[in-house]
């Protein structure tokens, strides 16, 4: 089944569910949680911040087009070690029924001084009060369900709730929903329709964004190498989950790949230096 295909049902579903939601927690209950009133790890500080790794690494269980992943390593275990070996942010999936993910998944990993990104379909201003309330800092827009008018608005209820906002665009046709309250921008690698990887065009597209956005690769980002070629293409940061959540142990697989990528870093800037030395 088409991805786009997946996209509409979900959002369908979704549709519902909030409705439902918004029945069980009304908005004031919502206002109530301890979690609403919390300070907000700022995203965009912690990516730029040259001492973690830039990786926004990510809790996921299943997805529509891989089936499960990995549902048994324990997400407090999981998010704990990615905190701990330098990841500059967290993302949790809380879409249950494509995903796998919930509310409690990320709630467990809130105890992590880190920005936590809420991993789902954000259509309702409804769910920006929910995120703030499970203890996000993070919202995600994705441009492939919403309208530009729609993007602008959510972006700017989730400023007022001192959200911060990643936009997902998959090509310059979702260019319009670049606006001022986005904060970071994600460049999915995958093609849409095809499902295909493609850093060359991702790289392009980056070309085409404000210089004064923050711009992160998601997708297909299996080894250190495509990690630094991408951050010398001006990335700030790479969202990576079914790379570590395939692995036996997760946590394992992340400090695995940090060290590859510090490895990596060392040999190109040693490189770097020895060809600027004089003769």
């Amino acid at each position: 089944m088409a991805l786009l295909n997946i996209l509409e049902q979900i959002v369908s579903y979704k549709k519902e569910e909030i409705e439902r939601r918004r029945l069980e927690s009304p908005v004031q209950q919502l206002e109530k949680r301890p979690g609403f009133s919390r300070e907000i790890y700022s995203m965009k500080k912690f990516l730029t911040d040259p001492e973690r790794t830039g990786i926004i690494a990510e809790f996921k269980k299943k997805s529509p087009s891989k089936g499960i992943i990995n549902d048994v390593a324990p997400v407090e275990a999981v998010t704990a070690a990615y905190a701990r070996y330098g990841a500059s942010a967290i993302s949790v999936l809380t879409d249950r029924p494509s995903f796998g993910g919930s509310t409690e998944d990320l709630q467990l990993a809130r105890f992590n001084a880190l920005p936590i990104l809420r991993k789902d379909f954000i259509l309702d201003p409804y769910q920006l009060v929910e995120s703030r309330a499970m203890g996000a800092d993070v919202i995600l827009l994705i441009a492939a369900c919403l309208q530009p008018a729609e993007t602008r608005s959510l972006a700017f209820a989730a400023h007022q709730l001192g959200l911060e906002v990643l936009l997902e665009i998959h090509g310059e046709h979702e260019l319009g929903h670049l606006c001022d309250e986005v904060d970071v921008v994600g460049i999915n690698n995958r093609d849409l329709k095809t499902f295909s990887v493609d850093i060359e065009r991702s790289i392009r597209l980056a070309e085409r964004l404000p210089f004064n956005k923050l711009r992160i690769a998601e997708s297909g980002i299996g080894d250190a190498e495509t990690v630094l070629r991408m951050r010398a293409a001006g990335f700030h940061g790479f969202l990576i989950g079914e790379q570590f959540m395939k692995a036996p142990d997760p946590a394992i697989a992340f400090a695995s790949f940090v060290d590859q990528l510090k490895n990596k870093r060392y040999e190109s800037e040693s490189l770097r230096n020895d060809a600027a030395r004089p003769g």
